[in-house]
């Protein structure tokens, strides 16, 4: 009886198109086919067990993989290779950065899940940012893979961010693949390869890798010229310039994951994002069970007081990314990525489910925010002219959206229409607040500031790990201007392979690195880098010196005149051009000295009818300072704002009357 059944399913026309369309990967569609056609035959014949049969989905023929790094080793140009090698069609390079932000800075900012077809495998390749600011991102992903892919500069060698991830991967007891990249490159020598090799060994060792994990196999790669290989070379055969070597590896080192489809349907969501057509997409890996279109779901979590039912409905689309593209499944199985509509109120961290189980997943653990900054209503007497969402409410909305989706955010309400935004730094949150002026919002930013805790008594700040490379001749200034911010020295040396330049390691309160990043530039003359990563909570170190000079603050309203700055050139460095609006309390330069001065940049050139030589002269002005948003949100200070519309980015007092000003300043800072 059940013979013929799965012989008259098979050569159906929908089974025959399902499969046409996925040929890359016939095995593993042929076992959801049958397994669905058992289910249909279980109803007129007793059918054997499908483990029996062996026609379930083989978890065997899985690997969940994590590429993880520091900022610009060379992850998501790896990513780009990988593709390629398996028949993807690549339209653009950075293909899985599609986040247009992402594309403007060369930055991953979200985490991507794509699959890939190898020697009858199915790869599942989650790419993540190396920002330390979007930590989150690598947490919330590290729990869906079972092993990772550590990309590591062959020149630069492991770095902060380095340290961070890979102490992730190693806490969910991951056995990392160790890929050298960017062996090509004229400066790196086998010597140096085998430097990086012991320098990783040791990094894994202080954190605490079991000996399985110390067993790392070692490939040498450049992700650019699109090869890889298990020895050393600076260019392999011709035959040989490909990405198999790594395949191969992700195959045999990667374990499958360890899953039953025998039991009922479970995923922990680990990603969310929306459409305007099916609803929410929440993206996980099946952690049990089998799941096809139309079945019955919902979505649960934990609380306090035990499981709580947060929407119960059904599978309407099952969706699988491949390469560039999306495809929609009909049905997949345990140990299997996978993303899913049909339900409109689980989130990130809630677990999905069959109506019978009511037992949650666990959740992810995420390092704690460190930084925060109060978004409120844009109130300056420009508002309303450049943005289209003004309201408290319309912020607020936003916000909270944003917080679904990123769990290293969190929102808290706070008074008349403003909002604490709590997260990993000022990258993470300059991004948000790009992201909303974008979409047309109008609104002020507080500086950001440090959330300190208090233990056993005593003030506790967050510790930041900084490694600065920098020219010689740049190195007394740099530690001049850390010293004054609470930096501390733990390391100093030459870098390998760069004569004439010097490596810092450092301890530095968060505090003290606000706003650093652009003085670090300037000092550097751009020839230097700087990375950072949280470290620990420690005891308060004290008040920063001097890291600032005054401002310019400007006491009329009006059109900004070239001949009122011509004026005030020389009492420091302007922030605005000629045409530009200002208004009571805007900020318009920095002082050269450390005090606020008042000054009038709307002043207009009184007319008489007396004509003298060289008095209509044109005006030549210095050309001014103009701050991008992340240097703007550096530099404000704790009695100042940032007014932010689609169209400008303005630095303002947070009062604007001049009197109320010189009340305030006689309170008491925190």
């Amino acid at each position: 009886m059940v013979g013929p059944l799965l012989r008259s399913l098979w050569s159906t026309a929908t089974t025959r198109k399902t499969l046409s369309s996925y040929s890359s990967s016939s095995n593993y569609l042929k076992t959801h086919v049958f397994r669905r056609a058992f289910s249909t035959a279980s109803a007129t014949a007793a059918a054997p067990s499908a483990a029996a049969l062996g026609v379930a989905v083989d978890p065997s023929q899985l690997r969940n993989v994590a590429v993880i790094a520091h900022v610009d080793h060379g992850k998501t140009t790896l990513m780009d290779r990988l593709l390629r090698q398996c028949g993807a069609d690549i339209p653009h390079e950075r293909a899985l950065d599609s986040i247009s932000l992402e594309r403007e800075r060369g930055i991953t900012i979200a985490s991507k899940v794509t699959s890939i077809s190898w020697k009858d495998n199915e790869l599942n390749m989650v790419d993540t940012p190396g920002h330390a600011d979007f930590g989150g991102e690598v947490e919330r992903v590290v729990g869906m893979v079972e092993g990772a892919v550590l990309v590591v500069d062959a020149g630069e060698g492991p770095l902060a961010q380095t340290k961070f991830v890979l102490a992730k991967a190693l806490k969910y007891g991951l056995r990392p693949i160790l890929l050298l990249n960017k062996v090509d490159r004229p400066a790196v020598t086998e010597e140096r390869c085998n430097e990086v090799e012991s320098l990783v060994f040791d990094l894994f060792a202080n954190l605490g890798a079991t000996e399985e994990q110390l067993e790392f196999p070692v490939l040498y790669a450049s992700a650019k010229e699109g090869w890889a290989s298990s020895a050393y070379t600076k260019c392999p055969p011709d035959d040989a310039k490909n990405m198999s070597e790594l395949l191969d590896a992700i195959i045999r080192h990667v374990p499958p994951p360890t899953a039953s489809l025998d039991a009922p349907f479970q995923m922990l969501v680990s990603m969310m994002e929306k459409d305007n057509y099916i609803g929410r997409i929440l993206t996980g890996r099946i952690s049990s069970g089998f799941l096809r279109v139309g079945d019955k779901i919902h979505g649960i979590r934990s609380t306090d007081s035990g499981v709580v039912k947060i929407e119960e409905g059904k599978v309407v689309k099952l969706m699988k990314k491949r390469g560039t593209s999306v495809a929609s499944v009909e049905s997949a199985g345990a140990g299997d990525i996978i993303s899913m509509a049909g339900l409109a109120s689980p989130a990130i961290g809630h677990t999905i489910s069959t109506v019978e189980v009511m037992t949650a997943l666990p959740t992810v653990e995420l390092d704690p925010p460190t930084i925060s900054m109060t978004f409120g209503v844009n109130d300056s007497p420009l508002a309303g002219r450049d943005g289209t969402h003004l309201t408290g409410g319309k912020i607020g909305d936003r916000l909270m959206a944003e917080a679904e989706t990123n769990l290293a955010i969190n929102v808290i309400p706070g008074m008349s229409d403003s909002y604490e935004v709590q997260g990993r730094g000022e990258l993470q949150l300059g991004i948000l607040i790009e992201n909303m002026r974008r979409e047309g919002f109008e609104l002020s930013v507080s500086p950001p500031k440090v959330m300190y805790k208090i233990a056993k008594g005593e003030k506790l700040e967050p510790i930041e790990e900084v490694t600065i490379e920098v020219n010689e001749e740049h190195v007394g200034l740099v530690m001049e201007a850390l010293s004054h911010r609470r930096g501390e020295i733990s390391d100093m040396g030459p870098v390998p392979g760069n004569v004439g330049r010097t490596r810092l390691c450092l301890n530095c309160p968060s505090r003290g690195l606000v706003g650093y990043r652009s003085v670090f530039s300037s000092d550097t003359r751009g020839t230097g880098f700087m990375h950072r990563a949280f470290l620990t909570y420690e005891k308060y170190r004290g008040p920063l010196g001097n890291v600032r000079k005054g401002v310019l603050v400007s006491m009329g309203y009006g059109t900004i005149t070239a001949h009122a700055l011509m004026s005030l050139e020389a009492r420091g460095t302007l922030f605005v051009t000629p045409g530009m609006e200002a208004y009571d309390g805007m900020i318009v330069g920095e002082h050269s000295r450390d005090t606020d001065l008042d000054i009038n940049p709307v002043r207009t050139k009184e007319l008489t009818n007396v004509r003298a030589a060289c008095k209509d002269d044109n005006v030549k002005l210095t050309p001014p300072r103009l701050m991008t948003l992340e240097e703007a949100i550096g530099y404000v200070a704790s009695d100042e704002l940032i007014e932010v519309t689609p169209k400008a980015i303005r630095l303002r007092k947070r009062y604007l009357d001049v009197g109320k000003r010189k009340t305030m300043s006689k309170r008491p800072k925190e």
